[in-house]
């Protein structure tokens, strides 16, 4: 049984590639930290930064999830926010509109992590893009602050058809606006 798994790893090693001409990025998460709003949910909640941001987080991607899931589209800047909420309420923490503003001012101002820039630059002459399950307004803003708007041909939102990731009608996306193979696509 290994002789066979080994040489099935061999052939598929062995097997010509196709030649990649685009390299799409999901946003948050990859390129930038949604955990660089930690530092402003503590100065918000002293002694509560890390916990808000990390549930936060997890219940941002379940909401997006279960929307999908119900057919029940709400945009993303909708979704950080609810999730915002549902953070404070399980810690029993005030969120009142100054709050909410507050952070969703930070979330369009997200750091990238400390290898993206030399990351995208080490790419060549690779066709960029973003596909996020963000908001076309919230990428914009995000990706203006980070200096990066001129490094991507696209920046695609899954706004466009009212579902979220995983959907493979979002990954259509990428294929329809590069015209290109599936095959010729990375995804990161």
């Amino acid at each position: 049984m290994i002789g066979i798994a080994e040489e099935q790893v061999e052939h598929q090693t062995s097997a010509p590639r196709a030649a990649l001409q685009a390299i799409v990025f999901d946003a948050y998460g990859t390129l930038f930290d949604v955990h660089s709003v930690m530092r402003r949910c503590e100065q918000l909640w002293p002694g509560h930064g890390q916990a808000i941001s990390h549930l936060w987080r997890a219940k941002q991607l379940e909401y997006t999830w279960q929307r999908s899931l119900m057919q029940r589209y709400a945009n993303f800047e909708r979704i950080t926010q609810d999730a915002l909420r549902y953070a404070c309420a399980a810690h029993k923490l005030p969120c009142e509109t100054y709050h909410v503003t507050t952070l969703m001012d930070e979330y369009q101002r997200l750091s990238t992590f400390p290898d993206t820039a030399d990351t995208l630059a080490s790419l060549g002459n690779l066709k960029l893009a973003i596909l996020s399950n963000g908001t076309p307004a919230m990428l914009r803003a995000v990706v203006r602050h980070t200096g990066l708007k001129d490094v991507f041909s696209s920046i695609l939102s899954v706004d466009a058809l009212g579902v979220y990731k995983p959907d493979p009608r979002v990954y259509r996306l990428v294929v329809d606006n590069f015209r290109l193979q599936p095959e010729n696509i990375g995804f990161v």
